[in-house]
């Protein structure tokens, strides 16, 4: 019985995925697809070409919380997320499912995301490899990863609220892992899990503004406010597109334990993800 589910949030973006889906299929595991208020025929295609795939449509765009309603609606003890222009390796589920087993308390494997027909290490990939936080309970310890190459122990989750609707896209995943670490949660980089990543040529052309906007944003959800203030203050133009989101963002603004923030501060020194 299939152990990991694979969680995908997509909007009109047919090609890629129906790629996706190809390779995914090889993998003996359940798809669920959630459907971003798509209006080219994304829907109907995958029902028509890929009838085992479960799909859940929404009405309006989500953006990254559409993988919350994915999550729960997997049956499974772990969710492997992908984009709709990645995949996971054919023996990644084989080679996390007995290292959750063995490290009860890990909540987040950060896989080797390979890059393009050349397979090119992500940028991301020696930045979790030689995570100045050294080593955790199984594999160097990190506080960030890419949604596209995570598996996650659904519980843990769930229990973290998810992705948060303040951020809608883009940089979401490192106040959920922060949360995850607050709430005791470990999460760690694993080499031998592989995800592929085939991002298409064009990206959207707001992409950089949108995470920095988000790193503004989650800093004031979660750091002191003198932190908040430098990383508003060195952006400006992050802070000035943070605005129309700081007051719900403040709504939802608790503190991080003293030891989490400290361990935060030794890491913030990576640059931000290309992806």
């Amino acid at each position: 019985m299939a152990r990991t589910t694979v969680v995908i949030a997509s909007r009109n973006r047919c090609g890629s995925l129906l790629r996706t889906l190809t390779h995914l299929s090889e993998l003996a595991a359940p798809v669920i697809l959630v459907d971003n208020a798509s209006t080219d025929d994304t829907v109907a295609r995958v029902r028509r070409e890929f009838p085992a795939v479960t799909v859940l449509e929404s009405p309006i765009n989500l953006g990254a919380v559409a993988r919350n309603y994915g999550i729960r609606a997997a049956r499974t003890p772990f969710v492997a997320f992908a984009d709709d222009d990645s995949w996971w390796a054919p023996d990644a589920f084989e080679r996390a499912e007995p290292i959750f087993d063995e490290h009860p308390d890990l909540a987040v494997i950060a896989a080797r995301t390979l890059v393009g027909p050349a397979e090119t290490p992500d940028p991301i990939t020696p930045l979790l490899r030689h995570s100045p936080l050294g080593e955790g309970v199984a594999g160097p310890a990190v506080l960030g990863f890419l949604a596209c190459s995570a598996i996650v122990r659904r519980q843990a989750f769930i229990e973290a609220g998810g992705f948060s609707p303040v951020l809608f896209f883009r940089g979401e995943e490192t106040l959920l892992s922060w949360d995850l670490a607050a709430a005791g949660w470990a999460l760690c980089y694993v080499e031998d899990v592989v995800a592929h990543h085939h991002p298409a040529a064009e990206r959207a052309p707001d992409g950089d503004i949108v995470e920095r906007r988000n790193a503004v944003l989650t800093s004031w959800m979660r750091r002191p406010v003198g932190r908040a203030l430098v990383a508003s203050l060195k952006d400006p133009r992050a802070f000035w597109a943070a605005m129309p989101r700081l007051r719900q963002a403040l709504r939802q603004r608790r503190a991080l334990p003293e030891h989490l923030e400290a361990q935060i501060r030794k890491a913030s020194g990576r640059p931000r993800r290309g992806g």
